[in-house]
């Protein structure tokens, strides 16, 4: 069953693009500017390879570009500025290529973003601190809301939901009620129910079943399922052999009502995503030749 969500504002500008959400699943590119990123082992923490990460990504298909110059795992804090550092030049390289997005809890990190041409802050902690609200507030900037229970970058050992999604749903709604109290418009907020984040697989697996009751926020809906642990611990799989999950998850999630996709591997999701939309209508085929042409010219 597809589930069409309820968008108050379908078409959104981020940058110079302009998403029509009613239509597009758009694909979100990680670029993750650290030494010791989960995924790709600080692949990618030199500004070089970073920028040249994010243009691939653009060439491929991504509708944007997320930069994050901290990994969201518990840990030792970063240096406010050394976290500046580390993002905001990869954001003056890459805004000219497409919208981009800066991972990041602080505020002083997303001033900075933004005045470096970044049109989105993704905020993994839910507004934990109402000042990143106040910085998107006074810019053009869209503000990605997830849910996350714990403190930034501290553990929450064992974590328990009576219903996951309906306390999903619930922080959500109060998260985005503080973001739109310091001034944030509506219209320029997107939310995430953040797979993984402070939940186990039991958990994020029924968050992605019963995704479509998300949808009735009226908000455009992210999920960030790339490559993460419910896909390795479901499928048994390692974490450099989990692409094949990724896809079937995010397939599902665009099915119902998810309508930004925070991926790794951005040219096989940009294609499962792109077959969506011309499965549902949304657009045309590249081109239509088998059984078209006339009978003996094939």
């Amino acid at each position: 069953m597809i589930t069409t969500p309820r968008l108050d504002a379908p078409v959104r500008t981020l940058g110079r693009r302009e998403i029509d959400f009613s239509r597009r699943i758009a694909v979100m590119a990680i670029v993750n500017r650290t030494p010791d990123s989960f995924y790709d082992k600080g692949a990618t923490y030199t500004l070089e390879a970073a920028v040249a990460s994010g243009v691939a990504a653009f060439d491929a298909g991504a509708d944007l570009v997320d930069v994050g110059g901290v990994k969201f795992a518990p840990g030792p804090p970063l240096p406010i500025d050394e976290e500046i550092e580390r993002v905001v030049p990869v954001v003056r390289e890459l805004a000219a290529a497409g919208p981009v997005s800066v991972d990041t809890f602080h505020p002083e990190v997303a001033a900075a973003a933004i005045a470096a041409g970044a049109a989105v802050i993704n905020d993994t902690t839910g507004v934990h601190d109402p000042r990143i609200a106040d910085i998107v507030a006074d810019s053009d900037a869209t503000l990605v809301i997830a849910h996350s229970r714990a403190a930034p970058r501290t553990q929450l050992p064992q974590p328990h939901y009576d219903d996951v999604v309906a306390e999903v749903a619930a922080f959500l709604r109060e998260r985005v009620d503080r973001a739109v109290a310091h001034g944030v418009p509506r219209h320029r907020i997107i939310i995430d129910p953040g797979h993984d984040l402070n939940k186990n697989t039991r958990h994020s697996l029924e968050l992605t079943r019963r995704l479509g009751e998300l949808t009735d926020a009226g908000l455009p809906l992210l999920v960030a399922l790339s490559n993460k642990d419910f896909v390795g611990e479901a499928l048994g799989r390692d974490r450099d052999d989990r692409l094949a999950g990724s896809l079937a998850a995010a397939v599902y999630c665009a099915t119902q009502g998810a309508r930004l996709v925070r991926v790794h591997n951005v040219r096989e999701t940009v294609d499962a995503l792109r077959m969506v939309e011309a499965i549902l209508g949304w657009r045309e085929p590249v081109f239509t030749l088998h059984n078209t042409r006339p009978e003996g010219n094939e």
